[in-house]
């Protein structure tokens, strides 16, 4: 197997005059559950189209398993599972129907496989698409996903329309079934809660282009929330030019800064001896910082006039 299963370099998309995707290159290690953020309309599932060969990018060069979806776009779906939000399936079929109906498109199908997962994902051979559940079609969906034991996995949003329950079966399937046999998971999501507790790595697509890529434990380290009491804030700003700041906070008698590279700043802090306490920050903290976070406000303790103590975070 390729040491990358996903490469992206330079790549560029637009839709008439709309930039979507602007200089993007991503690699994607073998054997990883990938996680892809962005909020929505950010490039994730033109991203993903393009990957598959549905859609071809206007500049840059696209590998899937070493091959190019330009040119061997059928090869690469053979290879890949292949499972979306709004993924559709033919409503009159029944179950049985569905899976026999695929079984040609691809050589390696274990239908020994397929008959294991419809037993496990509790789902009725006899039942017509039409009236599963939401739970259900993600199920059958999963299952059309695994049963030709695919290289590599695209989930593309699946969880979305699903209660809190059905998205957490969700994941553990996922794990699992793929993560147990070294299978390469790229999971584009804005679920990041969830996506968090399987993720290898996570890149965070933004405005067209990837502003984090890095191992999920790695941006756990490098980006925290420094706390300040408010009388010492106008210190810290003396040093604002050697910090990575994403996003300023007030509230009560203390600024919450969050920034990147964490260690230089409290060993900056610590030399300066400005009081702070270090705050650990989950996924969605983090996203939420790097992608709509405000950099620039406040300029001092004081902002418009009011006083720290007297603002609401």
């Amino acid at each position: 197997m390729d040491e990358h299963v996903i490469e992206l370099k330079q790549v560029r998309k637009a839709f008439g005059r709309t930039p979507v995707l602007n200089e993007v290159t991503l690699s994607v290690p073998a054997g990883q559950t990938f996680a892809f953020l962005g909020r929505n309309g950010a490039g994730k599932t033109t991203t993903i189209r393009m990957l598959v060969g549905l859609i071809q990018p206007e500049a840059g060069d696209i590998r899937v398993l070493g091959m190019d979806p330009r040119r061997q776009a059928l090869a690469i779906r053979r290879s890949i599972g292949y499972l979306a939000e709004d993924q559709q399936l033919f409503g009159w079929m029944r179950v049985q129907q569905t899976l026999e109906f695929m079984t040609p498109f691809y050589p390696t199908w274990d239908a020994a496989l397929a008959r294991k997962l419809l037993e496990r994902f509790e789902l009725s051979p006899r039942q017509r698409v039409k009236h599963l559940s939401k739970g259900q079609s993600v199920r059958l969906g999963l299952l059309l996903a695994l049963a030709h034991r695919p290289r590599m996995m695209i989930l593309d949003d699946p969880a979305l329309g699903l209660d809190p329950i059905m998205r957490k079966q969700l994941n553990r399937d996922v794990i699992a079934l793929l993560q147990g046999d070294g299978v390469t998971v790229f999971y584009s999501s804005h679920l990041l809660y969830e996506v968090e507790p399987v993720a290898d790595q996570v890149a965070i697509l933004d405005h067209g282009r990837i502003i984090v890529n890095s191992p999920t434990e790695d941006l756990r380290d490098d980006v925290k929330q420094i706390v300040i009491p408010h009388d010492e804030f106008d210190a810290a700003l003396n040093f604002r030019g050697d910090m990575h700041w994403r996003d300023v906070q007030r509230g009560g008698r203390e600024m919450a800064i969050t920034l990147k590279d964490a260690g230089n700043a409290v060993d900056l802090l610590q030399a300066n001896r400005i009081t702070h306490r270090v705050v650990d920050l989950n996924l969605d903290e983090i996203f939420e910082a790097m992608v709509v976070g405000r950099p620039d406000y406040p300029t001092s303790a004081t902002a418009n006039g009011v006083k720290v103590e007297e603002a609401a975070v």
